[in-house]
């Protein structure tokens, strides 16, 4: 039977005082007077982001959590065009090297969800060289922490611009440009307003890319509400991974807010979901995208728990009977 194993995005709603996302904008950069001391600054804000990456892995790990999302905001301004001569990597490498220690030692698997302006598929050469910028700094991370950087950061297509077969068949042709350390980092995931479930398959299937199946982002926007009759050729994305199938898991605010995430978990619609694909692969990793973060992980949990259809295996992972 399926084993499910939840996870969460970045930020604790447990931990206290532990953001990994602390950051400096360029303007307040800009007012010190001294420039080496301002980059000494942004230095420490990146040490005190993975102080908190860590302080954040050992709740995971105590909480029998296996799958976090790292924040993609751990180096403020790294890839500024006023500050590329800055070697931010070299005073991190040691806390990077015990981040990827612990996350082995306790088998929690690590990714990225790179912001959304990053855009392979843009049509302005600018942007699209500015997004390889920001994913190398992902594969910078990843290989300064130790961990094979195979399927780590799972992306959205790209922007529609009115036209969703040129956009499609863009993300192709630029694809092509991207280096192969880059290419092989890259999930590719459904969104909820461009590119639907089938959209996203033709570029997975064209390209040899794993697919991250949004089932809320499918309720949303889609051409073929049974999303079950692609289910074989979602999993077919991911035969030559290394690493279990992936999906996310979040529940419409209200009806009128459809597309935004709520605080928590509905457990029926995630079950609604979790009753079909029973059977059909050994485990599956959900991503949780609420509000409440980890907070919304243990209700969710808890619910699961007094379930007579499942068997509960830790404090993050079941099986479906």
């Amino acid at each position: 039977m399926t084993i499910v194993r939840l996870g969460y995005v970045a930020m604790s709603m447990i931990v206290k005082n532990a953001s990994p996302s602390k950051t400096m904008t360029f303007k307040q950069f800009q007012k010190i007077d001294d420039r080496d001391a301002g980059l000494r600054k942004l230095e420490r804000i990146a040490l005190q982001n993975l102080h908190n990456t860590l302080r954040l892995l050992k709740h995971t790990a105590a909480s029998d959590i296996h799958f976090y999302r790292l924040t993609s905001r751990l180096i403020p301004l790294a890839n500024h065009e006023e500050l590329l001569d800055w070697d931010y990597m070299k005073p991190l490498n040691e806390p990077l090297k015990e981040i990827g220690e612990f996350a082995r030692k306790h088998q929690i698997r690590l990714d990225f969800h790179p912001d959304h302006f990053v855009l392979l598929n843009s049509n302005q050469k600018h942007i699209w060289k500015n997004s390889i910028k920001t994913l190398r700094l992902h594969y910078l991370l990843l290989k300064g922490m130790g961990i094979d950087t195979t399927h780590r950061c799972v992306m959205h297509v790209g922007g529609n611009y009115k036209d969703t077969e040129k956009s499609l068949e863009r993300f192709i042709d630029n694809w092509m440009l991207v280096p192969n350390s880059i290419q092989d980092m890259i999930m590719l995931e459904n969104d909820d307003t461009s590119f639907t479930l089938e959209d996203t398959l033709y570029l997975c299937e064209k390209l040899g890319i794993p697919l991250v199946f949004d089932y809320h982002h499918h309720l949303a926007h889609h051409h073929n509400p049974n999303w079950e009759d692609n289910w074989s050729r979602i999993l077919q994305t991911w035969s030559t991974s290394p690493l279990p199938i992936k999906m996310h898991i979040s529940s419409p605010k209200d009806e009128k807010h459809f597309r935004h995430h709520a605080d928590y978990i509905d457990i029926d619609m995630f079950f609604n979901f979790l009753n079909l694909i029973k059977g059909s692969i050994p485990v599956i990793d959900c991503m949780i995208e609420a509000k409440k973060k980890d907070e919304a992980l243990f209700k969710l949990i808890e619910e699961v728990s007094i379930r007579n259809d499942v068997e509960m295996i830790d404090g993050s992972s079941f099986r479906l009977k």
